[in-house]
């Protein structure tokens, strides 16, 4: 399968899940988890189960392993016991090691009170320092994993002993899954795993929650009405009138000893990584639209004699999502002294994005792979009645994915960088205003915050692509010198990803401005040309010695003002139409007309021009005042385009922007109601809004998932017809 196949597939499931009211319980049989199912159940409490056969697999491992099991672990497994339930408790007792700041109490510390916002003369220091200080973060949330990393993490870790080669009774997998079920969620601290001997502590926060361990804290109670509290795991199991797990022999290192929590997390991301790759040729394809670019370079022969799989598959979805553009052009070349090729942004963007396709589908391949493996330590062989001891909790498969996906989300951001910033620039853009500004040039920079806020985001990602497996240090009395850093990896993708989504929500933003001004600007034209053909007949037709010169001298004419336009678009209007009139009188000139004196020829061409800056002036203003009443661009846009303008504008209410109407008002009118003016245009009800939080609308739609809805609408149409 290709990478669009295995988004549209993974898309296809995950949405058959979370539609159901009461979904089907996923199986649980560890081999065929996929990342749907990791999705739904983490971030949309799908229910599972447990598969028939499973139990009978499981329990023959345990059963075999029953007596097997006395030594210590890692660098101490030279070490012997028969306390077999000691051994259990203090292994993971004994990985409780991570940071995790508790939420703080409300309550005033004992012996002090709060007078006027101050503490007591007599409290002491660090008693002030503590509870004055303004907090740099929410120390919860930076040292605890979100719930539903911990969901995934608990998922992926009761598949992987459901393999049936753990050593494990039944019970403990049941258990967990109970726990999911229950959304009993453990709090997981954020750092402190190497992911080498697996993902050691996080995955003991697991064990003790199982275990009802007073020092674990756990989330319950329904998230939906509200009512969700942080417990003592011991306190939350009695709650509920659950027992405590007590472990078996080799069943406390099952659960620790394993990649689950990097497996898991690294799934998160993953999924997230895969949709922006879809999202970001979705937006190459609006770039194409509104930049004007040529669909000749995503031809199919371009493919075909170079047959990578991903450039064939981007080129594919590309020249699909322009199906039915008016903006994009198939014409020949003109030779009128533009570029004759399109810049590289748009014009190799199929051979930019193919090699990431290529990676993002090998990353799906070792985290799925990873999801369903055995990944503890030692191992039983059922089969061969053999206890093997070898290292599968080395994460590395999962670092090397993470590695490739975050080094292609960083490729994928400076396409869409690159982009976007030649829409804004007026040398690049192909005679758009400069800024996209609506109004006149000389009153407004609306895009230059974009601008700079994309150079930043750019350059944050360009740090998380560096790798991590390179800052490798020896651990745990040397004996784990190799060590994948998996989980490390796998948080950093998900930071990339939150970058990559806030510089395509700029770029969205962006283009839906353009392709607002595109619509605008061709509907001048449209109105503009019977009035420019008019008059230019009016007043030279007669000038001219054949017939057929005025149809060509308008054909020119119109030509020149086309490219003029073009290179004038960083004047205001009231100087800019005369300037292009102007400019272009001399083409008259090459027809030789045919007038008696050359007064009356220079007295033809003043008339003409004169006439046509008026008209194109009055012209130009009325449509721009029409079109920011009613703004509408659909009708010339392709299909993948016409989605995201539509959702971006309709759904989710983010408007086309005019420059007077976004400023913020003075502080003396900022106490008028009914007679201040919208900072919006009028058909939009959110004119108190920022530039940035218009763009945090796209942004949030992008994370909570909502806006690849149209983008996997887009997808579906491009790969079904390619299928036909």
């Amino acid at each position: 399968m290709d990478h669009s196949a295995i988004v549209l597939d993974q898309w296809e499931k995950l949405i058959c899940i979370i539609s159901r009211s009461k979904p089907d319980e996923a199986a649980i049989d560890g081999k065929s988890l996929d990342l749907a199912t990791v999705i739904a159940v983490a971030r949309y409490g799908a229910p599972i189960a447990l598969s028939k056969g499973t139990t009978h697999r499981v329990e023959e491992s345990a059963e075999f392993l029953r007596s097997c099991v006395n030594t210590g672990f890692g660098g101490s497994a030279d070490t012997r016991t028969k306390e077999m339930d000691a051994l259990q408790r203090t292994l993971i007792h004994e990985l409780h090691y991570g940071i995790i700041v508790t939420p703080p109490s409300l309550k005033i510390p004992n012996g002090h009170r709060i007078t006027d916002g101050h503490y007591t003369p007599d409290a002491s220091p660090a008693t002030l320092l503590s509870a004055n200080a303004l907090p740099s973060a929410d120390l919860f949330v930076a040292t605890a994993m979100p719930e539903a990393w911990a969901r995934a993490s608990l998922l992926v870790r009761c598949n992987s002993l459901s393999c049936g080669n753990s050593g494990v009774r039944p019970i403990l997998i049941e258990k967990m899954v109970d726990f999911l079920q229950r959304d009993i969620v453990p709090v997981i601290p954020l750092r402190g795993s190497i992911s080498a001997s697996g993902d050691l502590s996080p995955l003991s926060y697991i064990a003790g929650a199982l275990q009802g361990s007073p020092g674990v804290n756990v989330w319950v109670g329904d998230r939906k009405t509200g009512n969700r509290q942080l417990l003592p795991a011991d306190k939350a199991l009695s709650n509920l009138s659950l027992s405590p797990l007590h472990l078996g022999p080799k069943e406390g290192l099952a659960i620790v000893n394993g990649t689950a929590v990097s497996a898991g997390i690294g799934a998160l991301a993953l999924h997230d990584a895969h949709y922006l790759a879809v999202l970001s040729q979705v937006t190459t394809a609006m770039s194409v639209e509104a930049l004007r670019g040529n669909v000749e370079s995503f031809d199919p022969f371009f493919a075909a004699v170079r047959p990578h799989q991903g450039q064939f598959e981007a080129s594919r979805n590309i020249l699909g999502f322009l199906s039915g553009s008016r903006l994009a052009r198939t014409d020949d070349y003109d030779d009128d002294g533009s570029l004759r090729q399109d810049r590289y942004s748009i014009r190799t963007a199929p051979q930019w994005i193919g090699p990431e396709l290529e990676n993002l589908t090998l990353a799906h391949k070792q985290v799925v792979t990873e999801c369903n493996s055995t990944t503890d330590n030692p191992i039983v062989d059922t089969v061969g009645q053999r206890v093997l001891h070898g290292g599968n909790f080395q994460a590395m498969a999962i670092s090397s994915a993470m590695e490739k996906t975050r080094a292609s989300l960083q490729i994928l951001g400076r396409m869409l960088f690159v982009q976007c910033t030649e829409l804004i620039n007026p040398t690049s853009n192909n005679g758009l205003s400069p800024n996209l500004v609506a109004n006149e040039p000389s009153q407004s920079f609306i895009m230059k915050g974009v601008d700079i806020g994309i150079a930043s985001l750019l350059s944050e990602l360009g740090f998380l692509a560096n790798p991590v497996v390179s800052h490798v240090q020896t651990a745990e009395m040397g004996n784990q010198s190799l060590n994948s850093l998996a989980l490390v990896s796998s948080r950093y993708t998900h930071t990339a990803i939150d970058v990559l989504a806030q510089l395509s929500a700029y770029c969205i933003f962006a283009l839906c401005q353009a392709l607002d001004l595109r619509a605008m600007y061709t509907c001048f034209l449209e109105t503009f040309e019977p009035v420019f053909k008019h008059i230019t007949s009016e007043v030279f037709g007669h000038l001219l010695k054949e017939s057929t010169d005025l149809g060509r001298l308008h054909t020119s004419l119109w030509q020149h003002m086309h490219r003029e336009l073009g290179h004038t678009t960083s004047m205001d209007s009231s100087a800019r139409f005369p300037q292009v009139m102007n400019s272009i009188q001399i083409t008259v000139i090459r027809f030789e007309p045919s007038a008696g004196e050359m007064g009356d020829i220079t007295k033809a061409l003043k008339d003409w021009s004169q006439r046509c800056s008026v008209e194109s002036l009055k012209i130009f203003n009325t449509n721009r005042d029409k079109y920011i009443a009613n703004p509408e661009a659909t009708h010339l846009l392709g299909s993948a385009s016409r989605r995201m303008y539509k959702f971006v504008r309709e759904h989710l209410k983010v408007p086309f922007l005019v420059t007077d109407q976004r400023r913020s008002p003075p502080p003396e009118a900022q106490a008028m109601s009914e007679t201040a003016k919208p900072i919006l245009n009028q058909t939009n009800d959110r004119g108190s809004e920022t530039l940035g939080s218009l763009i945090s609308t796209i942004y949030t739609a992008i994370r909570d998932g909502s806006l690849f809805v149209p983008v996997m609408e887009s997808l579906r149409e491009v790969c079904g017809d390619s299928k036909a």
